[in-house]
């Protein structure tokens, strides 16, 4: 973990130089950009494990930057995280709706900051340790863990990377009711902080693109996968 590339990307140095010295001071490799454009430029160029996405800047703000670099093949499964200074829903559900993996709020406390960084790196290779089949037909879905993507005939679906950790957490028993703990424990962890909203924004994409017939929500407990 402490090898790895993480880009920044902040409008204001005094917050770039700060989170780049307390990132390097932890061994990480780090890059930085001042504005989304060049965020965006910045990361084709350094293809980092990480990027860290100010929501407001100038040009293009990081939701955006967010939206264009999940449209990328290459950056499907990236690690992102937003900075904010805002702590209403609609800030947060922006951030996850575009395929952002945790959402960290300003001001920024080193330690925690740091916490939450390790905390997004470890769960990006956790599911690597678990030993199952490569591929699993759920009706007209053909589940590729491999690929991390989901196939209905020649239709390639593309998930974010929560998303599809999600759904195969669900499929991984179907009919079992997960209740909300259980799912933001498993896919989350219980080392990373997200807000309320979270699992219901991921269920409700899930939806868009497989299909609203197969995640039954169970109300006051959670969710499962039917087929």
């Amino acid at each position: 973990m402490d090898t790895a590339k993480i880009l920044v990307v902040d409008d204001e140095p005094d917050i770039l130089e700060f989170l780049q010295y307390n990132l390097e001071k932890e061994g990480f490799s780090v890059v930085t950009a001042s504005d989304g454009e060049a965020g965006i430029q910045k990361a084709e160029q350094e293809n980092p494990d990480l990027i860290i996405l100010d929501i407001m800047m100038p040009k293009m703000d990081g939701v955006e930057v967010c939206r264009v670099l999940r449209s990328r093949p290459k950056f499907a499964q990236t690690v992102i995280a937003f900075l904010t200074a805002r702590e209403e829903d609609f800030s947060q559900i922006a951030a996850l709706e575009t395929g952002g993996d945790d959402y960290i709020t300003k001001p920024i406390r080193p330690r925690v900051f740091l916490s939450r960084i390790k905390a997004l790196l470890r769960r990006s290779g956790r599911s690597e340790k678990e030993e199952v089949e490569n591929t699993i037909q759920m009706g007209d879905l053909l589940i590729d863990r491999d690929r991390i993507v989901v196939l209905r005939g020649e239709e390639t679906i593309e998930l974010a990377k929560k998303e599809f950790e999600l759904l195969n957490l669900l499929v991984s028993k179907p009919g079992k009711v997960f209740s909300r703990e259980e799912i933001f424990n498993k896919v989350w962890g219980t080392d990373v902080i997200v807000g309320n909203r979270t699992i219901d924004v991921h269920i409700r994409k899930l939806r868009e693109k497989i299909g609203d017939h197969y995640i039954k929500t169970i109300k006051g407990i959670g969710y499962k996968f039917e087929f």
